[in-house]
Parts: structure tokens; sequence; C-alpha cells
């Protein structure tokens, strides 16, 4: 027998002992967090924000190492914007944490109130999920958002980031473990998984005794291959191609700002816009001009034959595949449809259900796309980079979910408890 296949079984063993690991540590952590009050929880997040803050020379050090390896490595700029903890955001990261603390608690709330047969009084009460395990890509301040939310919401969380931010998510759930264990909470409530080694996550997701539900975050290869092999139940955070329509009666200095927002203030995150939608009503006016602005602001066109008529000399041909891709960069995708109803054709066959806008001043137009397009986020004359927990009031997010079930747009507090019936009587039996 050659030596690979005796290296692979002893990896996969180290691997398997990991998971084990994770998973025996974790159901007795989120039995325990369960029951703290709400005080604890908030005293719990309020204590990890300060070991993060003490951390912070280190996390940014980590953070460092992660972004020369990026640079090194040559990630697109997307990639290594999504990694740099750099000026404010750890700054931001902790104070998101500390918004959480300080957010409603979820846990207990009363969802419904009625009476069953025989007079017996029953309650739908918000509980906690248990073990959320994440699986995410590129931005490690998830590791802290991620975290603080399943906490606030009494639930204990395994996080397995990628390889390409390993510094700052170790740096980052060390501090936070810390804080949590100085408290005199559990550290295990979080947990980080050490392997970057991608056989780990069938042996995690295989767990249903000891996971709950799984979310990941990142691109669509990660997405299928966690939603092909988990065993687990899956909240998928699928990949953002969103869009705005310019509508006949938009308003088009209205329509310059929404789509400058969406696309070129930050290109790298899921709710900017890939596509432009214009009515060809006004697309010999709306376009040049939008092109200008966008084309200012460093933006690469790719329009359809119908735009390209009227976009500057030299604008790349879209083709079909443009319309479904997530650049996550300086480009964007440019069609004319005739009207609404192409308009919403499009978003549904092309758009990933995400978020999606529509600039008009035609309220009824508006009402009934804002009915029609299938997304999980809509807006009326509204940038679609609002699609975000903080911006919602979320305080932060476990990410935005393109589900049906359970939970979809940005997932917060709410989302992450599920709910029980709890009943009262007073001796009731059933009689038939």
């Amino acid at each position: 027998m050659s030596a690979a296949p005796a290296h692979d079984a002893a990896v996969l063993t180290n691997l398997t002992r990991h998971v084990d690991d994770l998973c025996r540590l974790a159901r007795p952590a989120a039995a325990v967090v369960a029951v703290w009050s709400d005080a604890d929880r908030q005293r719990a997040l309020r204590a990890a924000a300060d070991a993060l803050a003490a951390a912070a020379p280190a996390i940014r050090a980590a953070n460092d190492l992660d972004l020369q390896r990026a640079k090194r490595d040559r990630l697109a700029p997307a990639m290594v914007d999504r990694l740099d903890l750099g000026g404010a955001r750890l700054d931001e990261v902790i104070a998101d944490l500390r918004a959480v603390a300080e957010l409603p608690d979820p846990v207990g709330n009363v969802l419904a109130e009625f009476t069953i047969a025989e007079g017996v009084r029953a309650q739908k009460v918000a509980v906690p999920i248990g073990v959320v395990a994440c699986i995410f890509e590129s931005r490690p301040n998830v590791t802290v958002d991620v975290a603080g939310l399943c906490l606030r919401a009494g639930n204990a969380c395994i996080l397995r980031g990628g390889k390409e931010a390993l510094h700052s998510n170790r740096a980052l759930a060390s501090a936070f473990r810390a804080g949590l264990a100085s408290a005199g909470f559990p550290a295990d409530a979080v947990q980080l998984v050490q392997e970057t080694d991608r056989e780990l996550i069938p042996l995690l997701l295989a767990r249903e005794d000891a996971i709950d539900i799984v979310i990941p975050r990142g691109g669509a290869a990660l997405i299928r291959a966690v939603v092909e092999c988990s065993k687990v139940p899956v909240i998928k955070h699928d990949k953002g191609v969103c869009s705005v329509f310019v509508h006949a009666a938009a308003d088009l200095a209205m329509a310059e700002r929404i789509v400058l927002n969406g696309k070129a203030q930050r290109p790298g995150v899921c709710n900017a816009i890939e596509n432009l939608l214009v009515d060809q009503a006004v697309a010999a006016v709306a376009l040049p001009r939008l092109a200008t602005a966008l084309r200012a602001a460093g933006v690469e066109l790719r329009g359809d034959a119908a735009a390209l008529a009227h976009l500057p000399a030299g604008t790349a041909l879209a083709t079909e595949a443009d319309w479904t891709e997530e650049y996550l960069a300086l480009i964007l995708a440019v069609t004319v449809v005739a009207d609404v109803d192409a308009a919403i054709a499009f978003t549904n066959r092309y758009g990933s259900h995400h978020s999606d806008s529509i600039v008009t001043q035609d309220a009824e137009v508006a009402e009934r796309y804002l009915r029609e397009v299938d997304s999980a986020c809509v807006y009326h004359n509204a940038s679609t980079r609002f699609t975000d927990g903080g911006q919602f009031g979320f305080g932060a997010e476990v990410g935005i979910s393109t589900n049906r079930l359970h939970a979809r747009g940005p997932m917060g507090l709410a989302e992450l408890c599920t709910y029980k019936y709890v009943c009262r009587g007073d001796g009731q039996i059933r009689r038939s």
C-alpha cells in the first residue's frame, strides 16, 4: 500500500477527532446558554466586546498577516476589501456587538396566545434554536457578528471561516472566548473550527445529533457544496445578483444617486447591484447620463444591443452569462427593457432573489413591482445597499437569507429563534 492513502487516513482521523471535540462541547454549552437570563446574555456580550477592544492591537496584527497573504496571492480587490479590518472597521465590529447586547431580548417572546380544546390555555413562545453552525468566507467580522447574535438569542455556535482570514478569525474568536471566560461564562458557547481542510465540512455537517442548523455564507460553490452534503437543515445565504430598474416615470437625478450608491459605494458586497435595467421610453436620455456618472466612478459597463445604442463607444457587449454574474467589482451589466412587465420578468429570471429596486414616481407601477418581484428585499426609490442587519435595526446579521422558509432577508435575533407551544390547564383531558 502506498504512503499516500495512509497519510489520507491519518488526516481524516484528525479531522474526525476535531469535529467530535467541537460537537461534544457545543451541545452542553447550548443547554447552559439557553437558560441564561436576559441580563446574563447582555453581560456576556459586553464582556466579549471589552475583550475584543483590549485585544485590538493583536487582532489588527493578525489581520495584517491575512491581508499580506491576500495581496501576495493576488486575490481580487473585492476579496481583499472584505478581509480588511483596518481603519475604523474593527471599532465598528465591536460597536455592533455592543449594540446587539442592547437589543430587546427575543427569547420568551409570546408570538401568539389562544385557547385550545377544553379551555387549555396555549402560548406560542420564542425559544433558542440550539447549536448553530456557520460556514463562511472572506469576512472576519462574521466571526463576531454571528457569535454575538447567536449568544443574544440563547444559542451556541460553531464557526468555520475561510483560510484567507485564518489569522484574523483565530484572533477574534480567541478574544471573544476570553471575554466570556473572564465574566464566568462558558467559552465553548463560541467555537471556531481550527482546521482549514475542506474535507472537514461534510464531517461537520453529518452531525445532526449535535448541530441544529447550518448557515453558509459565501460564493455559489460554497453554498452548493453545503447544500449537497449537509444532513443538517440549511438556511442559504446565496450570492447577490441585485438590480435597479429605472422606470419611464423615474426622477433621473434620483435614479443616478441610487444607481451610483448601489454599484460604486462598496462593490464587493452582496447588496451591491450587478444589473441595471432601463425602460426603453427613457433610455435615450437616462443611459448617457447614468453612463457618464458611472464611468466617472470607475465602473465598467457591459450592455445589450439596445443599451449599446445609448452608451459610450467601446462599451462591451453583454453576454447571457453577464446577467447572472455576481461581479463584486466595478462592473455593471446594462439592459434596456420594454416596460415594467419585462423588468419584472428579467429580474425574476436572472436575479438571485436577494435585493432589487425600482425607481419611479408612478406609485401604481411601484406597488406592482414590489408585489411581483420575488426577492427577499424589494425597494421603491431606495438603494439595495440598505439590505443589511445594521441598517434594518437588527444590530448585525447572520447573513442575508435567500431561503423562503424560516428566514428571509437580513437574519437577526428573531430568526435565530424557533418556537414551542406552552400549554397550561387545570386538569383537562381529551374527550374525543
